[in-house]
């Protein structure tokens, strides 16, 4: 299992650009900051000067976040913060307001589970439309005004989206779903945003993160192979490169998406998934 495990984040790999927005007076919110992707687009967000906000229900995890972004000499406040709690999600956009001009929103957290149709829980359906479709939806209600009422006008609003927001793989519906959702949430907040405030997609194929290590067993047994196989065969199978993304690299797509280089991405898809989509 060592061959996806969660990488250290090292400075020397975290994308930084020059945009005069990328300073300490404003605010990028990170949903999911306490490991994988989340984490590491915090941290990118914090080492590009932005003044960054974690939010995670895992405070411990979240709190070394914090500490990471620190170290490498960024900005970055932790707020704990169930994404399924309405009065939660509020707390945590008043409470980033008051430390700058919230700028960025990164709606990364995430949870899986591996089960067909015909058996899936429904409480774990309710779960994961909540964390991964409805919140990332009110997040951006409550933070597109602020970013209208910023100097130019102008904000950005990425979701985590994946190859499963493209095409869908069994015994994960509602991973599907969610993802192919945040897809149309994107488009929907550009369609409304004249240019000014826009959103875009993030797709990649597996990144090296927990949320992937964890599902092994599950995706083995449904399947009725080895932990092994689903690794090689599911994970890298229809990829062209054969190796997994680290949790930096899909946080630098966020960074670019945020900044000054990507204005023409309105509504649009990152899709770096190693050819799994669009080359099978």
């Amino acid at each position: 299992m060592d061959i996806i495990s969660e990488p250290k984040i090292r400075r020397e790999e975290v994308l930084v650009l020059v945009d005069d927005d990328f300073n300490p007076r404003n605010v990028c919110i990170v949903t999911g900051a306490a490991a994988g992707i989340g984490r590491a687009t915090a941290v990118a967000a914090a080492a590009n000067n932005i003044l960054t906000v974690g939010l995670d229900i895992n405070e411990e995890e979240g709190k070394k976040t914090e500490q990471m972004a620190r170290d490498m000499g960024g900005q970055m406040v932790f707020i704990r913060t169930d994404l399924t709690r309405d009065e939660d999600i509020e707390y945590a956009v008043a409470e980033s307001a008051k430390l700058g001009q919230i700028k960025y929103v990164a709606n990364i957290a995430g949870v899986q589970h591996i089960d067909p149709v015909d058996q899936f829980p429904m409480e774990q359906y309710d779960l994961m439309q909540k964390m991964m479709l409805r919140a990332p939806f009110y997040l951006s209600q409550l933070t597109i005004p602020y970013m209208r009422k910023s100097a130019s006008g102008c904000g950005a609003i990425g979701n985590m989206s994946s190859v499963h927001g493209h095409i869908c793989t069994m015994n994960k519906p509602v991973y599907n779903i969610t993802k192919f959702g945040l897809r149309a949430l994107s488009q929907s907040i550009s369609a409304e945003g004249d240019g000014k405030i826009r959103s875009f997609t993030v797709s990649t194929g597996y990144v090296k993160t927990n949320l992937v290590l964890k599902q092994v067993p599950a995706q083995a047994e449904q399947r009725g192979i080895t932990p092994e196989e689903v690794i090689q065969d599911v994970m890298k199978g229809k990829s062209r490169v054969k190796e997994m993304m680290s949790p930096i690299e899909a946080g630098n797509l966020f960074i670019f998406g945020f900044s000054r280089f990507a204005k023409y991405l309105v509504g649009g898809d990152l899709l770096f998934d190693g050819g799994m989509v669009l080359t099978y």
